[in-house]
Order: structure tokens, then sequence, then C-alpha cells
């Protein structure tokens, strides 16, 4: 493995801003972040195989483990980029934080996080902005209203459901420290603000951003899930405010939802606009 070379991760809930926030940190040369990689499947996958029950797992030690998932994350990127500092990002990070932490003692774990009702909000209007066929964010069973799409993307396997309870486990768990919380609205309205106070959490020397001149889009992945637009940022880092199209019921039902607004309840690091400015615990 390239010991030189330093391994973050940045998680959280969809439509958080976790593609804009690898847009920014890539205008580092020093850094390398990218939308959604294909290392939590890949991990996931050697795990099965090397767990309990499987042919192979009889002859792996506990040090032969943690050296071919290390040797995943190494090789992953060797031929990618020469970067020395990596940000892979995929939701799935958050429920395994005792396994990076493991892996990579030093990694920082960044979770985009935006309250529940404008993650919905936002996921629905992406939606309704391919009205000529079904998305694969869901089954075909779920597609028809606003209120069963909700319902389907909430549950505890689904897009929004997993993402959340996945990052409540890391909030609240043991390696709380290693996890910096950050809304959305406070990066979109704020990043001068807010990119120097990750910087000082990861540990990096200050870069001097261009929030006026972002270029990121993906348009072959979300072509692939039937949902155009999804991972495209616009140039320049701004808040727009707009009305909601959830119904009021719906909107309100998940309101309040917002645990990482406790600061008092976890060791983590959270950059939220609870007072119009910047907290950080």
């Amino acid at each position: 493995m390239n010991n030189q070379r330093q391994f973050h991760f940045i998680t959280g809930l969809p439509r958080s801003g976790s593609t804009l926030l690898a847009a920014l940190l890539r205008q580092n040369p020093r850094f390398h972040a990218d939308m959604t990689s294909g290392l939590g499947s890949l991990v996931g996958g050697a795990m099965q195989i090397m767990s309990p029950g499987s042919e192979a797992a009889l002859n792996l030690e506990a040090q032969q483990r943690q050296d071919i998932l290390r040797g995943l994350f190494d090789n992953y990127y060797h031929s990618l980029t020469d970067r020395p500092v990596i940000f892979d990002t995929n939701r799935i990070w958050s429920a395994r934080m005792p396994l990076l932490d493991g892996l990579f003692p030093e990694a920082k774990v960044i979770a985009c996080v935006r309250d529940l009702s404008w993650v919905m909000d936002s996921l629905d209007r992406q939606v309704r902005s391919n009205p000529y066929h079904f998305t694969r964010l869901f089954g075909p069973q779920n597609q028809g209203t606003v209120y069963s799409r909700a319902e389907a993307m909430m549950q505890h396997d689904a897009l929004v459901g997993r993402a959340y309870t996945g990052l409540k486990e890391a909030f609240y768990g043991e390696q709380a420290k290693s996890l910096l919380i950050v809304e959305y609205e406070l990066l979109a309205k704020a990043p001068d603000k807010v990119l120097p106070l990750i910087y000082e959490f990861l540990g990096e020397p200050l870069f001097e951003h261009d929030f006026d001149n972002v270029d990121y889009d993906a348009p072959e992945f979300d072509e692939a899930l039937g949902v155009s637009g999804l991972h495209k940022v616009r140039p320049k880092v701004e808040l727009q405010p707009r009305r909601t199209l959830l119904p009021p019921d719906l909107f309100k039902r998940f309101q309040g939802m917002a645990f990482w607004r406790d600061l008092k309840a976890s060791q983590a690091h959270v950059i939220a606009a609870q007072t119009n400015d910047t907290d950080q615990n």
C-alpha cells in the first residue's frame, strides 16, 4: 500500500450536498474527490465472502481480512489518481465506522445532511422532471404518488431510510469523534465560512477555492438511474430558496428529525445553520 496516500470519506443523506462538496474539494490539486464510487459494493462483497459460512473464511486470519480490505482501497485508486489525499464517497460509510477506524485510524468522515422534508422535496422534484419513464430509485409499484414515493424511500433498506439510520448509528457511535456533519443550507449559503472549518477538521492547509466556477456533472450515471440531472452541480455556489412541492401534511411529517442538532448527545463535530452561523462541536 502507498503509505503516502491519505483516505477520507464523504457520506450522508441523499440530495444534501455531497456532490457539491466533492466538486469543491477536487479544486484542490492535492485532493481527489468524486461522486459515489464502487468501493462500498466491493468491500461489502469481499466481507461477505470472508464471513463465517463461506469456504474462503475457513482459511483466513483476522490480519489477512484486514490486509485484503485495505488493499481494495489502495488498488481501486492506484491507476485512477496520483493525488495524495482521497475522498471516497458512499452513503454506506456511515454504517461502517468501526471498519473504517480499523483500516484507516487517521481517516475523517464528512456527512452532508439536510432537513428530511427538503430531501424528500428534492428527490420528488427530480422524479417529476422526468415524467416519461419510471426511475430506478425505487420499484414500479411505488411510482404512483408523492405519498407512495416518500413511503418507499424511507424504508430501512431504501434510498433515504438506509442513509438516515446509518448516519444515526455513526452519530451516536464510538467513532463519532471522526465524524463531521455539514448541513447543506450553510454549505450552499456560506461556502467561504464552511470550507475553512472542514480543512481544520481534516488537518489540511487551507486552499483558495473558486465558488463561482464549480464544474461537475455525471449524465451517464444519472440516465442509468432514470433521473437526469441528479448529480449536476451549478457553476455558482449559492442557496436558492424555493417553495416546496410536497403537500403540507407530508412536508410536516418529516420535520423535526434532524438528530444531528442535539450537540450534547454526541462527540461528532457539527456545522449547522442553527443560529444563522457556524456551530462546531
